[in-house]
């Protein structure tokens, strides 16, 4: 996944991904089959495999003003400060650029979107029902406003921005999203 991530799928050669994996071009094949197959396996294993560090610091901090703070913060943590240097994220910064060349990118990606934006929703609605937001509260809208703000974070991490200005007026965004 690192290779592709730092060489793009287009610039990423067989050999860097067997030198990589420190197999032979035999057992990527029979382990995976082809480039492509290899591709969507890291996809999913990005999406399934601890990707959504935002979305888990939502989802675990109970006040609702702390939990959108969290989620920005994080989004800008693991865009800038990622284990394996790679900046920005995966899916928005390597993914998306072959979304309709690749069979199955577009799906998968179109499926974590919604998938994201469905439990970010679900958040807000629970917000709503124990009564910390009003009734009237657009829930899917916002959710939707959170995803896009955490993809311009992801951007300007991708460009090389540091943490802290990517944080600057972090307060404001979070109660743009909950006005």
């Amino acid at each position: 996944m690192h290779v592709f991530w730092t060489k793009g799928y287009d610039g990423t050669s067989m050999k860097d991904l067997t030198s990589a994996m420190g197999i032979n071009s035999p057992s990527l094949y029979a382990a995976f089959g082809d480039k492509q197959a290899l591709y969507r396996k890291t996809i999913d294993a990005y999406v399934n495999n601890g990707a959504c560090a935002p979305l888990v610091a939502f989802e675990g901090e109970p006040d609702i003003r702390a939990a959108v703070r969290l989620f920005l913060i994080a989004a800008a943590e693991f865009a800038t400060q990622n284990p394996s240097g790679a900046r920005g994220c995966y899916l928005s910064s390597c993914v998306v650029t072959n979304a309709t060349e690749v069979d199955g990118v577009a799906e998968r990606l179109q499926r974590t979107v919604r998938d994201t934006d469905v439990r970010l929703a679900e958040r807000f609605d629970a917000e709503i029902a124990q009564g910390a937001l009003p009734a009237d509260f657009p829930s899917r809208e916002r959710a939707s406003l959170m995803f896009d703000l955490r993809q311009g974070i992801v951007f300007r991490a991708r460009t090389g921005v540091n943490r802290d200005t990517i944080l600057i007026g972090v307060d404001h965004k979070v109660a743009s999203i909950l006005a």
